[in-house]
């Protein structure tokens, strides 16, 4: 008996266990069995067991003695390989550029913000790949110094690769992480984003282009929220990386009117921001303006004299408007209910009434603390205190619900009405044309540092990890639950628009799986689902001198599709 393998015409080979025999003088095949639904190797142990072959179980040849987790490893390393991003660190392999390499691979692979975390590289292949296992933390902490001195090289060639042909640059600085220690940061104590309060915090601005994509970090060295110098500083970043223009986004907290005044001063720098619902009120005038506006998906510029050398771009946002109707019935809820125990209380003394002043005192910190006074009618008397609310001011603000100017400097043959809208829009939603993250999540919070070179490295180290996540996501986008990229069909969706997911979206949140039939994950769960592809450490026994050997684990059909869309 034999194992035959018959062609198929171009599709997969028919597989046959067939026996020969003699008739006559002519040599004649009898078929006994077709195979071909049998897995490859199942065949080759038949074929063996037919040659005479001598076999023995895996557990007599070899013992797996390890079996650590390697295909998100071989991702990440991967991708950093094939954006080119250990010879942009370095155009030499050293054993300096592999220990960064393997940091920031770490920051994806574990999380966290620690900047050496050499002890977990054990916990996979990680080490083994870059061939950094006897590294040691002191060793990690020494190589940072040499991080912090190639950033600005680094930056300038990630610029040169996204900004070559006179691209803008778009800078968001409403960012910010509080440091771990008492020595001497560039920073205040205080951190509103956490509620971290008695810790230095730091400000920081992320350089993108019009993707999204992570370009550059910026720390701000200034005691205060908003800094000062701001013009000066991002104007400093865009001559020294090389850059035609940078445009800064942000909202009123970040470009008030008096900073955007101070950006004037310089050519190169641009800003995209919106004005104050009172400056709205002005300038929108009329109710009947306001009204003209809901419904349309088209965006309206308005000019005015209090704005010289901008272009105002006005559009109704429904889904800012639904958030605002919410907060405020929240709000409202909420401050009447205190309203109304101060009312309790009132009424409860009688035999020692309460004086105005005291209930005054005491309504102020319910009303001035939520800055509610203008939706209340108040009146206090001793030991007398009514409230209703102001149905006048309440639908007279509700007017204006949905309703965003968005001022630019940037002129129409270098950003459209619409765009201007969509790339503020983007500061919350991401999945816009220009995807501009305020906030870029580069895994900064909270940094264990406090020498103020090693928490530039580590804002650095961050960055370069959102690098590698963003290039991977997007490569990634078919196998997670939102919807994917819609660059054409985006360009032509109104300003503020509800955007329709789109069918792959909808079957994707429907049946959690994609139109192939493969789960639906998220970024970090895809990351967890090829940890479970593994390379093990096998023990021959046959072998006196203990010869060892490394098998990696079959690629299931998601983690085969994963490496397909990454390219590897």
């Amino acid at each position: 008996m034999h194992i035959e393998t018959v062609p198929n015409r171009g599709a997969r080979p028919t597989i046959l266990l067939r026996q020969s025999y003699r008739d006559g003088r002519k040599v004649c095949k009898r078929t006994l069995a077709n195979l071909t639904c049998l897995p490859p190797e199942v065949i080759e142990t038949l074929r063996q067991a037919l040659r005479g072959d001598r076999l023995l179980p895996s557990e007599k040849v070899w013992t797996i003695e390890r079996s650590v987790p390697h295909g998100h490893v071989a991702a990440v390393l991967g991708t950093i390989g094939k954006l080119g991003l250990d010879t942009i660190i370095a155009s030499r392999r050293s054993r300096r550029r592999d220990l960064i390499v393997a940091m920031i691979a770490e920051r994806l692979l574990h999380g966290g913000a620690r900047l050496a975390g050499g002890p977990l590289w054990h916990t996979s292949t990680l080490a083994e790949e870059l061939s950094v296992q006897d590294a040691e933390v002191d060793e990690l902490d020494e190589v940072i110094p040499w991080l912090r001195e190639r950033q600005e090289h680094i930056e300038r060639k990630l610029s040169t690769r996204h900004f070559g042909k006179g691209a803008p640059g778009f800078h968001c600085i409403n960012s910010s992480a509080y440091v771990e220690g008492y020595a001497p940061v560039p920073g205040r104590f205080r951190c509103p984003c956490t509620g971290e309060k008695g810790r230095p915090m730091i400000v920081y601005g992320v350089l993108t282009d019009r993707g999204g994509c992570p370009v550059a970090v910026h720390l701000y060295p200034e005691d205060t929220g908003i800094p000062s110098t701001l013009g000066e500083q991002v104007n400093s970043l865009r001559e020294r990386l090389g850059i035609a223009r940078v445009v800064l986004v942000g909202d009123r907290r970040i470009l008030p009117g008096p900073q955007i005044e101070k950006l004037r001063e310089y050519p190169g720098l641009g800003w995209i921001s919106t004005v104050r619902r009172a400056s709205i009120r002005k300038l929108l005038g009329a109710e009947h303006f306001s009204q003209s506006l809901r419904g349309r998906q088209t965006a309206t510029e308005i000019t005015s004299d209090e704005f010289p050398g901008e272009r105002l771009v006005a559009c109704f946002n429904p889904l800012v408007a639904d958030e605002r109707v919410r907060k405020r019935k929240a709000f409202l809820a909420v401050t009447e209910e205190r309203l109304q125990r101060i009312v309790h209380e009132v009424a409860r003394r009688t035999k020692n009434p309460l004086r105005k002043g005291e209930i005054e005192l005491k309504v102020g910190k319910v009303i001035n603390g939520d800055r509610a006074g203008r939706y209340f009618g108040i009146v206090i008397e001793d030991g007398l205190f009514r409230w209703e609310r102001d149905e006048a001011s309440i639908e007279d603000e509700a007017v204006l619900d949905g309703i965003v100017v968005v001022r630019t400097s940037e002129p129409k043959k270098r950003l459209s009405a619409a765009d201007a809208v969509r790339s503020y829009e983007s500061l919350g939603q991401a999945e816009q044309d220009f995807r501009l993250l305020a906030g870029i999540d580069i895994g900064a919070r909270p940094i264990h540092q406090s020498i103020d070179q090693r928490v530039r490295a580590h804002l650095f180290l961050g960055l370069l990890a959102y690098y590698v996540e963003w290039h991977m996501r997007s490569a990634l986008d078919s196998l997670m639950p939102n919807e994917e990229k819609r660059t054409a069909t985006r360009k032509t969706d109104g300003p503020g628009a509800r955007v329709e997911p789109s069918k792959a979206a909808q079957g994707k949140k429907r049946y959690r799986s994609t139109p192939r039939g493969l789960p639906v994950h998220s970024f970090d769960d895809l990351l967890g689902e090829l940890g479970t592809l593994c390379r093990n450490h096998c023990r021959l026994h046959a072998d006196s001198s203990g010869g060892t050997f490394t098998h990696d684990t079959r690629p299931t059909g998601l983690q085969a599709r994963v490496f397909q869309l990454l390219g590897l």
